[in-house]
């Protein structure tokens, strides 16, 4: 009889049907994981073990982790994922999900200056050097947020923007937080963003059509790195 090797399980929590994994799909799977989905609007997302999943991945959203009173489901899942956290099991949030980490963390998020949105690079920081963000280095990627979070308790930062300071950081090898998009720059849902929100491209001083063009330009290479990046940190997984 031969043995069975048990199928590693990663989690997607989307917080709006427009903002799913994307690009970061590839290397999740390439890494053995079965995926599965939930919206944060299914009834049975409230009741979800969080702790479950070998992996978690917590995708973006244009809700403020402030806004309880209006979104019920955020304070519901910042209390399972503080247990996950507890229990340090391997993490990933990306833009409202790295916001969410950290406000798990104990942090403060709140809504920032000014609308960071378009494709520019992060700023890798020295002491990230060896760590997974050394593949986006110099590579422009999307950004698209507003809000932001003081430095959590017992994590690394590992690259800043001119504009936000923290817009990544770990703590070991089990949790990344990323407030970019590098999983953004091939997926169609990128024209839903645009149509959604163009009052964040404009006050952002970015042009709709101008940035669709860029999208089209180097999306790709901003997606290859984004899949590097993750496919680097799920081989560093204990």
């Amino acid at each position: 009889m031969c043995d069975t090797v048990p199928v590693k399980t990663a989690l997607i929590i989307r917080h709006v049907p427009h903002e799913g994994v994307a690009g970061y799909r590839e290397p999740i799977e390439d890494a053995g994981y079965a995926i599965t989905r939930i919206d944060v609007s299914d009834p049975a997302f409230s009741t979800l073990d969080l702790c479950a999943p070998d992996l978690l991945i917590m995708m973006g959203g244009p809700m403020g982790v402030y806004e309880q009173d209006r979104h019920p489901w955020i304070g519901c899942q910042l209390r399972r994922l503080r247990r996950r956290l507890e229990a340090d099991r391997p993490t990933l949030g990306v833009c409202l999900g790295a916001q969410m980490i950290a406000s798990a963390l104990g942090a403060e998020v709140f809504s920032g200056p000014t609308k960071e949105v378009g494709f520019h690079p992060v700023t890798v920081h020295e002491n990230a050097a060896d760590t997974p963000l050394r593949h986006v280095r110099d590579v422009p990627v999307l950004h698209w947020h507003g809000d932001t979070f003081t430095r959590p308790e017992g994590v690394e930062m590992l690259a800043s923007t001119p504009l936000y300071e923290h817009q990544a950081f770990r703590r070991g090898d089990t949790l990344l937080a990323l407030q970019f998009h590098a999983e953004m720059g091939e997926d169609p849902r990128f024209d839903e963003w645009v149509a959604q929100w163009p009052q964040d491209v404009i006050a952002a001083g970015k042009c709709p059509d101008a940035l669709r063009r860029t999208h089209g330009e180097i999306g790709h290479k901003a997606v290859s790195a984004g899949r590097a990046l993750i496919s680097d940190w799920l081989n560093r997984l204990p």
